[in-house]
């Protein structure tokens, strides 16, 4: 890797490792989004340190399929209108009930190295929604998370193995900023789980060419169950095509067990 990045990338780290996650902006988000919630309602659960906003709606169909936690993208919310939103108010249409977590995140200006100290930040709240759902009987959950939620996430699999989680959904993976290169290859080789790697075709760059490596590694499990799928014109953040990524998703979903 050249000398100056991985400079860059260590005194990020120097920098945002001596602070946390902005809980003020974070605070924000949720003064703005909690009032405006119609679908759903806003449920608070705490990460061990504090609180922090979740939205959790349940389908009115009998005998649930389960429940899908739902991790936004970097710098968004848990009602954030591309993904999240088209997420958790779609899936309880075809059973699913829907958790969408509010992740950490830094101020706006802040790029992928400058994220990657804050991720143990999202496993106790990862960990806070599985707790929740199983407090209400539910067993089956999946996790679907989007861009920088992917390597939070997916660096708590490889933590924790992915305790209480079934299957697992990967929107937009490999994402970072421009000549930031990953601190690590996102482990799908060590999730053992069905995986459903999707992504857009005019995705990043970075996220398309890394593209047939993620499926390889993803084979490499020997779960045939495990997908991969690019959507035709559709964005990295699936501007416009929330209908079309939910459609994909409950395709791939109605084929687990």
């Amino acid at each position: 890797m050249n000398i100056k990045l991985v400079l860059t990338f260590f005194l990020s780290f120097l920098i945002f490792s001596a602070n946390a996650s902005d809980l003020a902006r974070q605070k924000r988000l949720a003064d703005e989004i909690v009032d405006s919630i119609l679908d759903g309602e806003p449920v608070y659960l705490s990460d061990g340190k504090r609180k922090f906003l979740s939205i959790y709606m349940e389908t009115e169909i009998d005998n649930p399929k389960g429940a899908v936690i739902i991790l936004h993208g970097r710098g968004y919310h848990p009602d954030w209108k591309d993904v999240a939103q088209p997420l958790r108010i779609g899936l309880p249409e075809t059973g699913w009930n829907t958790l969408s977590l509010q992740m950490p995140v830094l101020s706006k200006e802040a790029k992928y190295y400058d994220y990657v100290p804050i991720f143990p930040e999202s496993f106790s709240r990862i960990e806070s929604a599985v707790k929740f759902l199983h407090s209400k009987n539910i067993k089956n959950i999946i996790l679907v998370a989007h861009s920088c939620s992917v390597h939070m996430s997916t660096a708590w699999f490889e933590k924790t193995g992915g305790k209480g989680i079934k299957a697992y959904i990967g929107i937009g993976m490999g994402a970072t900023d421009y000549k930031q290169y990953m601190a690590k290859p996102i482990p799908l080789d060590k999730i053992k789980m069905p995986v459903f790697d999707i992504y857009g075709s005019l995705d990043y760059k970075a996220v398309k060419k890394a593209a047939p490596a993620r499926l390889k590694l993803i084979k490499l499990t020997g779960n045939n169950l495990s997908d991969q799928h690019m959507v035709k014109d559709a964005d990295h953040y699936f501007t416009d095509k929330g209908d079309t990524l939910l459609k994909e998703i409950n395709s791939w979903l109605s084929k687990l067990k």
